[in-house]
């Protein structure tokens, strides 16, 4: 089979379309014929070995996986022992880490869901990391509850296009924080308020939330207490440096020792009920993928060049089939 290989740490230009074995599902796997597969910041940090102390996971000086592709949709071609849920055939969708830039990928069965039939294969590859982190984001560490007032900060990204749809089925009160060409786009996806950052700064307003959310990693430990009510909390998706992230930790974790809000970090985690929470808010037409681009299999390294510029409107797709 045909997939994206990459041999060194570097930029998207180290990626090869290789001929590499079929993979055999081994226990609780599902083997799929992918139909496209979605990118994510995840793929360029792999890539790049950016943080550096992803080198001490993925390997020192080369990588232990040259594969890259976390989100896939197509369908099941063969199930592996102990597999129940899915049977060949079946038109599926999940997450699986690596190993989604090629034509067959085996991913966990936890980490599955059947494909609704009312989207396109691109449309369910695009949602797994990116709709996974916004709900877990805003129901688990955020703890939104409905009436609260939300800030979504990179509101028209990747996972921002699904966590402003998420918190209002959440019942949340939403302003979100984009560019003016975004601003119609995160209404139309259910946006109460917008805050065009070109134009002013998210704290000018004085506005206080019960929860802020960061895609983008550039609000301050300061700039959270600014916005936050005195109990509210802050959640960091996205991160621009590990100095900045970890000490947003640290200053978070000191304010709520005193009685004030608190800031965390939050990394997803697949697992089948969130993954039906999916299916079902896709089925009903409640949650949609906003896809910018899409590009073959053999153009991989050129979707991931785009989404590393940060200026991509929802997600980026690589068609297989």
């Amino acid at each position: 089979m045909q997939a994206i290989v990459f041999e060194n740490y570097g930029s998207p230009d180290v990626l090869q379309l290789k001929e590499i074995a079929k993979p055999t599902p081994q226990e609780n796997e599902v083997l799929i014929q992918v139909h496209a597969a979605g990118t994510n910041p995840l793929d360029w940090h792999k890539l790049r070995a950016d943080p550096f102390f992803v080198r001490f996971t993925d390997g020192l000086l080369k990588p232990k996986n040259n594969r890259l592709g976390a989100d896939v949709a197509g369908v099941v071609e063969a199930v592996g022992s102990g597999v129940t849920r899915f049977k060949p055939g079946d038109a599926v969708f999940g997450e699986g880490g690596v190993g989604g830039f090629a034509e067959y990928v085996c991913l966990r069965e936890k980490a599955l869901a059947l494909k609704p039939a009312n989207i396109t294969f691109a449309e369910a590859a695009a949602v797994p990391v990116a709709a996974l982190t916004a709900l877990q984001a805003l129901r688990d560490s955020g703890k939104v509850q409905a009436g609260q007032s939300v800030l979504i900060n990179g509101a028209s990204g990747g996972v921002g296009t699904y966590m402003v749809q998420v918190a209002k089925q959440l019942g949340a009160v939403v302003t979100a924080v984009a560019s003016t060409r975004n601003l119609e786009l995160v209404k139309s996806l259910g946006a109460d308020h917008v805050v065009d950052y070109t134009k002013q700064k998210v704290t000018a307003s004085g506005q206080k939330f019960d929860v802020v959310l960061d895609n983008v990693g550039n609000l301050t430990a300061a700039q959270f207490r600014q916005l936050l009510k005195p109990q509210g909390k802050g959640v960091m998706v996205g991160f621009t440096t590990i100095g900045r992230m970890l000490g947003n930790v640290v200053a978070g974790r000191w304010s709520a020792l005193r009685g004030g809000p608190t800031i965390t970090s939050m990394l997803a985690q697949a697992n089948p009920d969130d993954m039906q929470r999916l299916h079902d808010w896709l089925a009903a037409g409640h949650l949609k993928s906003v896809i910018d681009r899409t590009y073959p299999l053999a153009e991989t390294a050129a979707a991931i060049r785009y989404l590393e510029t940060s200026r991509a409107r929802g997600k980026v797709v690589v068609t297989v089939l």
